[in-house]
């Protein structure tokens, strides 16, 4: 992990918001969700969705794919529960989840797609996605894309999203233990990939 920070790479230095776009979200007041706090849903729009887009990214690794992941997330969260957020326990949790879930359906798709479709010449990236991952982080993110998907889901949720043991568990539907070795195993693959990259 320390070559990580050390790369610049660290969740931190993707950010725009000086609180590393980690703000917690205020909770609703359940007289404030009655009434349909528009708001609220806005606030919590505005302080998680750039998070949120880094999250997909590193799972993606698409920029527009992982807008689209996001912005996925937030509408069944609109659809399921309207505005009225204080009927959600962790809002914040509930759209991690939907965001490593439609990660996960982009991911299949696409592997189902290169069984039945040539592959073709990627587009030349955009600038935003030129800005998000800068060349000199593009090793750190190809050793990340050749690791296993859960290796890639905990190794994102823990040192990108800075997610306990127990949030990775709830987000991923596994226990503690299965987080725990799984981080061990990636970090050690992490390690091993990135030593290999000739200086």
């Amino acid at each position: 992990m320390r070559r990580l920070v050390q790369g610049g790479l660290a969740p931190r230095s993707l950010t725009h918001q000086k609180d590393g776009g980690r703000r917690p979200f205020k909770a609703l007041s359940p007289s404030t969700a009655a009434v349909g706090d528009e708001h609220g849903f806005s606030e919590l729009y505005h302080h998680r969705r750039l998070a949120l887009v880094r999250l997909a990214l590193l799972l993606v690794d698409d920029l527009p794919t992982a807008e689209d992941v996001v912005q996925d997330a937030f509408t069944a969260l609109l659809r399921r529960h309207g505005r009225r957020l204080a009927n959600l326990d962790d809002p914040e949790a509930y759209l991690r989840t939907s965001v490593v879930n439609g990660a996960r359906s982009v991911l299949r798709r696409r592997r189902t797609a290169r069984a039945h479709i040539p592959e073709r010449e990627r587009p030349f990236p955009s600038a935003d996605h030129s800005v998000l991952l800068a060349e000199t982080h593009q090793e750190v993110i190809n050793a990340l894309q050749r690791l296993t998907r859960r290796q890639r889901e905990v190794l994102v949720l823990r040192y990108w999203s800075d997610l306990t043991e127990a949030q990775i568990a709830d987000t991923l539907g596994v226990s503690r233990g299965t987080v725990k070795s799984t981080a061990s195993r990636a970090l050690d693959a992490l390690g091993r990939q990135l030593e290999e990259i000739p200086r």
